[in-house]
């Protein structure tokens, strides 16, 4: 197994940040067949396989804020108000993912991107482990 960590600046405000290229570069200088395992190891973000750019990262934000509101009903009550709700977020946006590779390339579908998913804006420092596994065959 190859494995490697990026570095990833989400900022200070709610995030759907696109890793797609960082994760195609990685695999491509592995090369071959297998799979990429996207890990998060924050209990306040998530991986998400989804459309960019098509403002579908700004209505799944919506969505979430639906779900899970920045308001004072969180049990978990440190940081900024509604922080609780980043610690629940993991549970709907998981934080891995494994993506077929294939020739060294990221098996996505025509529009899919590899995102990490980030509501917690008390923490803009992440790291995001990738896994190459590759085939035994």
């Amino acid at each position: 197994m190859k494995t490697t960590v990026l570095e990833v600046q989400t900022g200070h405000r709610e995030v759907v940040q696109d890793i797609t290229p960082q994760c195609a570069t990685f695999v491509r200088e592995v090369g071959g067949d297998g799979v990429l395992h996207i890990f998060v190891p924050h209990a306040t973000a998530g991986v998400a396989v989804l459309e960019l750019g098509a403002h579908s990262d700004d209505d799944l934000l919506t969505a979430l804020g639906d779900l899970l509101p920045v308001d004072d009903r969180w049990r978990h009550a440190h940081g900024s108000p509604g922080h609780g709700r980043s610690h629940v977020m993991p549970a709907l946006i998981a934080p891995y993912a494994t993506i077929p590779v294939l020739d060294g390339g990221l098996a996505l579908g025509t529009w899919q991107s590899i995102a990490v998913v980030d509501l917690n804006i008390d923490n803009p420092d992440r790291q995001v482990r990738l896994s190459f596994l590759a085939d035994a065959g």
